[in-house]
């Protein structure tokens, strides 16, 4: 999800500055919500259970995707799938460019070993890279961000009016349990922020382990709502438009939220933002990351996919405190 969102921003900006180009994104059907109200962008699904599962299915792609007349192929991807066909966009005669994802960089950074730590470019940037190949100019130095959206009856049924209140998103989970934020230091985060009565926390996850966190999180506080598993996707992005800072994992809703142009506050553990993934269009400092001088093997990942002895409470190197104060900062401003 977030490697979807990290496209959006450069997507959005491309079409600006490009309006005579009609853009075709390829993605599952899930991920359309991202894309809906961005012109000259149209959005084709992916069907991976059925017409486009397997390896026939990639060439039964690949033709669907060539009665469109399509130009040039733009691999923001580049995995086995979608080298597979961008190779038959070539062959056919197309222009094609693939976003180069850094990977011997990003082993340099994160082995344990004549580690060199250093910022690499953004994903953002690679993806601009991308299409600067097939001769198209993208600036991302001055972005614009969809309007707030308006919510609808069923959205503020759970959220309620915004009033004069601080509406502060909170999503507490990731893919990988390295990027994860002990449960006890996020519920004295959260605990302090809703202490404050002009604070409003919405909490987001999904599946029912997470949303049973979330309700011990939220226990008798009134001013902490739980978002998991009331609405569907395009809801929450209409909702977290509307939020004034993101607190968020190195994860998806981290991108999202950047996406629409929201303030973000990330937690690092396993993972870094020197290695690409920090939230478009945000200050370094509003990366919390973990100890690397009591940790210096840090990152030690770049999915948080990968652990090391005695790196399991990385992120206990980062105070509730810290946090706090981070996501107040921002609402200050």
């Amino acid at each position: 999800m977030g490697d979807v969102a990290m496209t959006v921003p450069v997507i959005r900006a491309f079409v600006e500055q490009n309006p005579d180009v009609k853009i075709t994104f390829v993605s599952r059907p899930f991920f359309k919500p991202f894309f809906d109200g961005i012109e000259n962008v149209t959005f084709f699904e992916v069907d991976l259970k059925n017409r486009h599962k397997g390896f026939l299915g990639l060439f039964r792609l690949f033709s669907d995707l060539k009665q469109l007349n399509i130009d040039a192929v733009a691999d923001l991807h580049n995995v086995l799938r979608s080298k597979i066909i961008r190779t038959l966009f070539a062959l056919s005669g197309k222009k094609i460019a693939f976003t180069d994802k850094g990977r011997n960089e990003k082993k340099q950074l994160t082995r344990a070993k004549n580690k060199i730590f250093k910022p690499l470019k953004s994903m953002v940037e690679r993806h601009v890279e991308t299409f600067n190949k097939l001769g198209f100019s993208v600036d991302l130095s001055k972005p614009k961000f969809p309007e707030k959206a308006i919510l609808s009856n069923e959205i503020l049924m759970i959220s309620g009016d915004k009033q004069n209140s601080n509406w502060i998103g909170v999503a507490p989970f990731a893919q990988n349990e390295s990027k994860v934020y002990p449960k006890d230091l996020m519920k004295k985060v959260i605990d302090e922020l809703a202490s404050k009565p002009e604070n409003k926390i919405f909490l987001f996850g999904g599946g029912n382990k997470e949303i049973e966190i979330l309700n011990a999180f939220s226990k008798n506080k009134k001013n902490v709502i739980v978002v998991a598993g009331k609405l569907n996707l395009e809801q929450e992005l209409q909702l977290i438009s509307n939020l004034d800072v993101m607190l968020s994992m190195d994860s998806g809703n981290a991108h999202i939220a950047a996406m629409l142009g929201i303030k973000v506050i990330t937690l690092w553990g396993a993972t870094h933002p020197f290695a690409g993934f920090s939230p478009f269009n945000q200050r370094l400092e509003n990366c919390l990351t973990s100890d690397i001088n009591k940790y210096p093997l840090l990152p030690t990942s770049i999915y948080g996919n990968k652990t090391v002895d005695g790196y399991e409470d990385v992120m206990r190197s980062i105070l509730p405190e810290k946090v706090v104060f981070s996501v107040q900062s921002q609402l200050a401003e």
